[in-house]
């Protein structure tokens, strides 16, 4: 009888009807409708951006493959024994990263 409350089916019928006072005192305390204030952006008191700062998520991709690019590299790099596969596949890091670069500057 002691363990009761610890059984899954009780503590679940606890919890659901603990997250439906909740919900309802939630609803209860809410406002009745929403206002143009509640729902407006508020920038210290500027106007907000007509467009947006970033279009789209290209910038955002770029420097993901190059981070990507650079921690596998290191971890690749890291893990070898110093060998002339080893170089070039530093190089080839390189390369690739410096397009990269070049390319996050075409695309700004």
């Amino acid at each position: 009888m002691n363990d009761l409350l610890l059984q899954p089916p009780v503590a679940f019928l606890i919890y659901l009807g603990l997250v439906w006072g909740l919900s309802a005192l939630g609803g209860w305390l809410a406002p009745e409708k929403a206002s143009v204030n509640k729902s407006s952006s508020y920038a210290s008191g500027e106007a907000p951006a007509t467009r947006p700062a970033v279009p789209g998520y290209r910038p955002f991709f770029v420097v993901a493959l190059f981070f990507a690019v650079v921690h596998l590299g290191v971890l690749v790099a890291g893990t070898s024994t110093l060998t002339p596969m080893a170089g070039i596949f530093l190089t080839g890091v390189m390369v690739s990263l410096l397009a990269l670069i070049l390319e996050s500057r075409e695309a700004a």
